[in-house]
């Protein structure tokens, strides 16, 4: 009874883990439909798009950039501890987004919620690890990438549905509360600490919990600024500035940083802190915070420069090549630090087996494959058939994303009886299939039903090769590292969608340009109009032109993908075979 409750036990919390990644995900598609909303509520105007753009490359960057030192944490600290501390600064950064009433506010929640987010990937990978020997592994991770892929549907719908009745603010409002009841059932289910030990502590947490309660309230006042309170005689005193007119300045904001730096204080020197500051600061120069920084500026580089551009008109921004240079920078300080340290953040022989650092090359034109599916197929919708209804669009690409994570439990479970490499250039080959289909999209295509061919093959391929890459990374890694090299892997296809959509947009838009160029002037085409119905379409077919480029890189990249995959992972065998070869052994 007791080994059945254990493995109940297992299978609960990895359930939960994963339920959190799918939440995670989804945070990271919902902001598609809010951003609008977001911006206005910050005093954006809307045609200024390009000054969201750090609401998105915020997220990015605490998703991507902190991975690998939280992946070493988890080696180092757990899996379940990381798990509890992701969620817990994914809730912080949901609250601060609710709150967030000016630009900095709400890049600051979204890197938090991107930290929080991001750390919960390789934690959970890691401890399938853990629960389930190499010949019982396939599935487990099949559903981790299948929940996580699902989390791109659920996204958009679940941001639309809130959004049809409620404030954008009310999506973060629900990260919040769901962020915290997941780390709270996680705690529950996690039998490492006896429970009559909670309860002796609960009351040394009383002046931790105090002062951040009231920590939390008094900030909360001082970034809501509630009208009746501040209109009010006696209470709105609270809200006058004492010199200059900002709202930290005001004794209600000051009430808040008091009460934090109390808190802080509590928690380093407190005999029973509400958090443990000292010990997760062991836990981080354990793991390396120097060589994290480092990795982080050279991500940061890479990630800025991408993601502030418009890929519209350039690969990069304007500053991207300082970003560029930035990041260079720290790659080399990086490599530097890794041959110095004695403890460094990648130990040196960690990613020393072939299939090991092949599964971060191959992650990376995976992800640079699978962007060009998430970005290009709604915009081939909006070219066409719904050039006025961005959610018909996205509706589209549901199409695709269902078959995704169908694919990725199937790919689990074809490892058992496959090898990885072979499972993994079936599906990309597949994926490559999709985008061929997809070159042949014409005007109408996408409201016929020949175009679910292209997406479902499309779809389902890629689910393929998620659990076999990351199965022959854990097989290939010692135990002591699966939560960093978990990170890596993640960080590879991140970054691998970012300089996959830049190239594919340059591909696409040198394409379009060439199309445009034949194009006879719109007088002749117009009888001396300056706009018809057969010059919007010979546009429309330039725009289509574009698409199919962009496609034909994707199946490219998709191709190199399955042939890395064959190559480097060759010898990686099925994930049941050392089970049978022990049997055979016995006999």
């Amino acid at each position: 009874m007791t080994e059945r409750g254990e493995v109940r036990s297992s299978r609960l919390l990895l359930a939960l883990a994963s339920v959190a990644v799918a939440f995670a995900a989804a945070d990271t598609y919902v902001v598609v439909l809010a951003l609008p909303d977001m911006m206005t509520s910050v005093g954006v105007p809307i045609d200024q798009l390009q000054r969201a753009a750090p609401i998105v490359s915020g997220f990015l960057l605490g998703y991507v950039a902190m991975l690998p030192l939280i992946g070493r944490i988890a080696d180092l600290r757990g899996r379940v501890p990381v798990l509890v501390m992701a969620l817990t600064l994914f809730a912080v950064g949901s609250l601060v987004t609710t709150l967030a009433y000016d630009m900095p506010s709400i890049v600051v929640g979204r890197f938090l919620q991107g930290v929080g987010g991001g750390g919960l990937v390789p934690a959970t990978l890691a401890l399938v690890a853990d629960l389930y020997p190499a010949e019982r592994r396939g599935v487990p991770l099949g559903i981790v990438s299948a929940v996580q892929e699902l989390g791109s549907v659920v996204g958009p719908l679940f941001g639309a549905l809130v959004l049809s009745v409620a404030d954008w603010r009310a999506i973060f409002a629900i990260n919040l509360a769901v962020g915290l009841v997941l780390a709270a059932a996680i705690r529950r289910v996690d039998d490492s600490t006896p429970g009559p030990r909670h309860e002796r502590s609960r009351l040394h947490l009383l002046p931790g919990g105090l002062l951040l309660a009231l920590t939390l309230v008094s900030g909360g006042v001082t970034m809501l600024r509630p009208p009746p309170l501040l209109r009010d005689l006696t209470w709105g005193q609270l809200f006058i500035p004492y010199a200059g007119d900002g709202r930290w300045l005001t004794p209600v904001g000051t009430t808040a940083i008091v009460a934090l730096v109390l808190l802080l204080a509590q928690c380093w020197f407190g005999p029973r802190p509400l958090v443990d500051l000292r010990s997760w600061l062991a836990h981080l120069r354990e793991a390396d915070l120097v060589g994290a920084l480092l990795l982080a500026v050279a991500l940061g580089g890479v990630i800025l420069a991408f993601s502030t551009a418009d890929p519209k008109i350039e690969v990069f921004s304007a500053q991207g090549r300082w970003y560029l240079l930035g990041g260079a920078i720290g790659a080399v300080g990086f490599v530097w630090h890794l041959r110095r340290a004695a403890n460094p953040l990648l130990p040196r022989e960690a990613l020393r087996r072939t299939p090991a650092w092949g599964a971060l090359l191959v992650s990376f034109f995976i992800g640079a494959a699978l962007i060009a599916a998430l970005i290009d197929i709604p915009l081939f919708a909006r070219t066409t058939v719904y050039p006025d209804s961005q959610l018909s669009a996205a509706l589209v690409l549901v199409r695709f994303l269902i078959a995704l994570p169908v694919g990725a439990v199937l790919g689990g479970y074809l490892i058992r009886r496959f090898a990885p490499g072979p499972v993994t250039a079936v599906g990309m080959l597949m994926a490559a299939a999709g985008f061929v289909l997809m070159t042949r999209w014409g005007l109408t295509t996408i409201e016929e039903p020949v175009a679910n061919v292209a997406l479902l093959v499309g779809g389902l391929g890629f689910g393929l090769a998620l659990a076999p890459v990351n199965a022959a990374l854990l097989e290939f890694t010692d135990d002591a590292v699966h939560g960093v090299a978990s990170a890596f892997v993640v960080v590879s296809r991140m970054v691998g969608m970012l300089v996959g959509i830049s190239a594919l947009t340059t591909i696409g838009l040198r394409r379009y340009y060439a199309e445009q160029r034949v194009i006879p002037p719109v007088q002749d085409v117009c009888d001396g109009r300056s706009r018809c119905k057969e010059f919007s379409d010979l546009l429309r077919v330039a725009g289509i032109a574009q698409e199919h480029a962009v496609f034909w890189g994707a199946a490219g990249c998709a191709v190199v993908a399955a042939v890395l995959a064959l190559v480097l992972f060759r010898s990686a065998g099925p994930s049941r075979l050392p089970a049978l070869d022990t049997v055979k052994a016995a006999v």
